[in-house]
């Protein structure tokens, strides 16, 4: 009542107390260095001691907001992406009996609950911890998050009283710069902590969910369903509860202004696989989907191919054996084999399907091209030959419109989300009116231009191209014939072409560059570079993720040439 000095920020004479006994602001929550002095009660008798704040938890009332802790807005997410991913089509036991329970285990892992850790151990623990505590073991008391399932309405957490006073203690400087609780010691955590939780381990967890599930839908179909608006990621944290107050550093944790990228999610996948002491994951067999006969035969309906490619990337995959199980299924924490990127693996057989059919030398696959022509032209029984000039020109086109297309949605994407973020009850009508006033102007400049009102969104597929063989412009391949380029000897049918070009003669350490061989489009021919372009478009990866695992491939599929020692500077021969 005696400090009587306006606030350096909004003006306002409404002072409290912090329990560490310095003045804040009771309107804008700021701060200041000048603390209350202390009466010595020892000489004044009959006195009581009344608590004047009690820092956090009054300003939190006052907003009308409720305490809660980044781990519950992480918690939340998770649960909004499980209910998008049942909408799109995956196990309903997703949610509660597969991803509900990794996050109670890495909740315990990283001691954040489901531990037997005093309070202020709870606090120093809130960051990664060791991998030896015993998952298995039952806790002594109540944990201090009771996280029962990710079913829970609007992700709404009880917490212990230790746990959160000891926090309060530790944060009440700086936790006035956040809605959450701990959302500024958050921050403040060592950067080295690879698995702090964030917005991209989100993705890792629901893919890691799908691949115990052996769900169809792979880790780029996931990534594009995100960027689609189909599964909650971008401005997630609109669709967190009204009293869940989110300001400050909270903000730098739950605002995403960048798309997920594939290896990073792919790699804190296998990060938290390990770090949760996961079993080996069940078996990828060949009647799953994620395996590189059932992958190979969706991608060339989506490339447009034709049907009879099947059974040459069968043929691939058997001979170097990327179909066994054990090569396939995840084993977490087993650095002797080479994980796979399932998708990527499917898409690079095709690669060398079509270099050990068509070459892809920017010669060899026009004149075969040539050759299909003059006899689709002079004969016309049977099935039409395929020609690789003509399926180029139409892939060619429709790509490139379907990259412009992406190229300006991401383009004219608007990051600011829709929900107006304000700091307290106080602000919100102005912003609101701000706001108003803002899309108001939009809509007259809009009419004024005359621009489209954008489409409704469509529908989530599987396939980003289709193709009709009802369409009489000629424009689906997947029936047309590839016997202009092959030869039947003893019994098996081969191609006619004898000679085969390596994209690397040697491998590098991926250890050392992130790769494991050099691509560059000068380097290579024209329509080896459009294949790989095509599928990188199908997969929204880097075209380099795709030619590595061609030759990963290659070196597998000719490896006993490769040992020996060439006599001629000539390509290999099969």
């Amino acid at each position: 009542r005696d400090f009587n000095e306006r606030c350096a920020q909004c003006s306002e004479v409404n002072w409290g107390l912090t329990d560490g006994g310095r003045f804040y602001c009771r309107s804008c929550h700021n701060v200041t260095e000048i603390t209350r002095e202390v009466v010595n009660t020892d000489f004044i008798c009959n006195t009581r001691i009344q608590t004047i704040s009690k820092g956090l938890r009054k300003q939190e009332k006052t907003d009308g907001g409720c305490e809660w802790y980044v781990c519950e807005g992480f918690q939340l997410i998770l649960k909004k992406q499980a209910e998008a991913l049942e909408a799109l089509g995956v196990c309903p036991q997703m949610k509660d009996e597969v991803l509900c329970n990794f996050w109670r285990r890495y909740l315990q892992k990283t001691k954040q609950a489901y531990c037997n850790t005093t309070a202020g151990e709870t606090v120093k623990a809130l960051s990664v911890c060791d991998s030896s505590t015993d998952v298995d073991s039952e806790p002594e008391r109540p944990s201090p998050l009771h996280l029962l399932s990710l079913s829970e309405s609007e992700g709404d957490l009880q917490t212990d009283s230790s746990f959160a006073s000891s926090i309060s203690k530790v944060s009440e400087s700086t936790s006035v710069c956040s809605g959450s609780v701990d959302g500024s010691l958050y921050l403040m955590k060592n950067r080295k902590e690879k698995l702090r939780m964030t917005m991209p381990m989100t993705l890792s967890f629901c893919y890691m969910a799908l691949l115990w599930l052996r769900e169809p839908m792979t880790l780029s179909d996931l990534l594009r369903f995100v960027a689609e608006g189909h599964i909650p990621y971008l401005n997630v944290f609109q669709h967190f509860p009204e009293k869940m107050k989110l300001y400050g550093f909270d903000l730098k944790i739950f605002c995403v202004e960048s798309w997920p990228v594939y290896e990073e999610v792919y790699n804190k996948m296998l990060e938290l696989a390990a770090f949760l002491d996961l079993p080996r994951f069940p078996d990828i067999t060949d009647s799953c989907f994620l395996h590189p006969d059932m992958l190979s035969m969706k991608y060339l309906m989506e490339a447009n191919l034709p049907d009879e490619l099947h059974n040459w990337t069968c043929r691939v995959v058997k001979k170097i054996c990327i179909g066994e199980a054990d090569f396939l299924t995840l084993v977490p924490g087993n650095n002797s084999t080479r994980n796979v990127k399932y998708d990527v693996l499917a898409a690079a057989v095709i690669v060398v399907v079509l270099k050990l059919l068509f070459l892809l030398d920017d010669h060899y696959e026009w004149l075969l091209s040539d050759f299909a022509e003059e006899r689709n032209k002079n004969n016309k029984e049977g099935g039409p030959y395929f020609e690789f000039k003509k399926w180029y020109k139409v892939i060619k086109c429709s790509l490139d419109v379907k990259q412009k297309k992406l190229d300006e949605e991401r383009a004219k994407y608007l990051w600011r989300c829709e929900k107006l973020l304000f700091y307290s009850d106080k602000k919100k009508s102005k912003v609101l009116k701000r706001r108003q006033t803002v899309v108001n102007l939009q809509n007259q400049f809009g009419k004024l231009s005359g621009s489209v009102l954008p489409a409704e969104k469509p529908n989530p597929s599987s396939f980003q191209l289709s193709w009709s063989e009802e369409n009489t412009d000629g424009s689906c391949f997947h029936g047309h014939s590839l016997k202009g380029i092959l030869q039947e000897k003893c019994g098996l049918l081969t191609t006619m072409n004898p000679d085969y070009w390596l994209c690397t003669v040697k491998l590098c350490n991926e250890k050392m560059c992130g790769h494991l061989a050099h691509y560059g489009e000068v380097d290579f021919p024209q329509s080896y570079n459009f294949v790989i372009r095509l599928f990188s478009f199908l997969l929204r990866i880097q075209p380099s993720y795709i030619h590595d695992e061609v030759c990963v491939i290659e070196h597998k599929l000719f490896n006993k040439k490769l040992c020996k020692k060439p006599k001629y500077n000539t390509g290999l021969r099969k």
